[in-house]
């Protein structure tokens, strides 16, 4: 069966959610993949004002997509630009800088702990012996300061993971992201995609691949990786003469900002297990149904994948599959403007974007 199961793995780790502002329900599915390489956050209160919801989507190992749902978020709260009311400047920096945490001896320890490469028993990780410092117990971010061992030359991990990380803060919503998973807002029904699936084949991914020395072959970096931007796969960013942004694979991530208004009901991130198999208008309009009788939004997810999930091993249906969907509470604030168009960026990637549906073996 190679990377499958002789039968799909189909318990749902789930969990709901909510403030005064909204409300969440989000689910993950192993299904007929051999392992669970997918991660998430669900911050409510990331601070008083502000909500933080991700999907990270691993490939090569659960280790970085784990690491990406440990650290981003608290990353985005601690930089100078949130700070100063700059939410997308935040998200950029903290994507980028996932990259840089990844390296060295603090980075390897990280990731062979969250990679559950050590031994629970005897606290080992490969022959070494792990011992956590205070600030990591107390479960605090520290500097991150680098780590002399036996690692210290770690240049970073070759598995990767997609990251689709939406932030919303009384009524703005500002959506990153860098691999193929995707966000997808409903406005009255119709289905607006907030992020753009980073394929190789997009001409803008096409151009830095090509410029950094890289190449594509049926459809894949350097013949190998089926998606164009993504957090870790460090072997795709070894261009010294060259920033991480214009790296062949860069964890860069487009940014989309949104004013919410009355006509938001609710927003879905969702890895491409789910989008193989549904487009986002399909999706949207399978959940305005399903609101109309249920009000336990991860029951809603549950149902997608039972719905997604194919009937035998191979093709579309057969990934791992995670999803949050977070609804709206109204009223918003009686200033916010009616029904705007979205962004233009936005409008481009309405559900008949033809990147949909494409596929993903990784």
């Amino acid at each position: 069966m190679g990377i499958y199961l002789s039968s799909p793995k189909t318990e749902k780790a789930s969990d709901d959610g909510e403030n005064e502002r909204l409300r969440y329900g989000l689910s993950s599915m192993q299904g007929w993949r051999a392992t669970m390489e997918d991660a998430h956050a669900a911050c409510l209160d990331l601070d008083t004002s502000t909500s933080f919801f991700g999907v990270y989507d691993g490939h090569g190992g659960k280790a970085v997509s784990k690491f990406c749902a440990k650290y981003l978020h608290r990353q985005v709260l601690k930089h100078e630009s949130y700070m100063a009311g700059d939410l997308g400047t935040s998200l950029q920096k903290s994507f980028l800088r996932m990259d840089e945490m990844m390296l060295g001896q603090r980075g390897w320890r990280e990731l062979a702990v969250l990679g559950d490469k050590m031994d629970k028993i005897s606290g080992m990780i490969e022959g070494f012996i792990w011992s956590p410092k205070s600030s990591e117990a107390n479960n605090q971010v520290d500097s991150w300061s680098a780590e002399e061992g036996p690692h210290s030359d770690f240049h970073g991990p070759n598995a990767g993971s997609t990251a689709c990380v939406a932030i919303i803060r009384n009524n703005q919503l500002v959506v990153a992201n860098a691999g193929d998973s995707r966000c997808v807002i409903s406005r009255k029904g119709q289905a607006y995609n907030l992020s753009k699936d980073h394929k190789p084949d997009l001409e803008v991914e096409k151009d830095r691949i090509l410029k950094a020395g890289g190449f594509i072959r049926v459809g894949r970096v350097n013949g190998s990786l089926n998606l164009a931007r993504a957090i870790g796969d460090m072997e795709f960013k070894q261009n010294k003469s060259m920033p991480a942004e214009k790296q062949i694979v860069t964890a860069n991530p487009d940014i989309t900002t949104v004013e919410l208004c009355e006509d938001d009901e609710f927003l879905v991130i969702a890895c491409d297990g789910i989008w193989d198999c549904m487009s986002s208008q399909q999706l949207v309009d399978y959940i305005g149904d399903q609101l109309k009788t249920e009000s336990k939004l991860s029951v809603i997810c549950e149902r997608v994948f039972d719905r997604c999930l194919a009937p035998s091993a191979g093709g579309e249906g057969c990934d791992n599959m995670t999803m949050i969907l977070v609804q709206f509470k109204k009223p918003f604030n009686p200033n916010a403007a009616s029904a705007e168009e979205l962004p233009s960026s936005s409008n481009q990637l309405r559900s008949d974007d033809p990147n949909e549906g494409s596929s993903k073996t990784e």
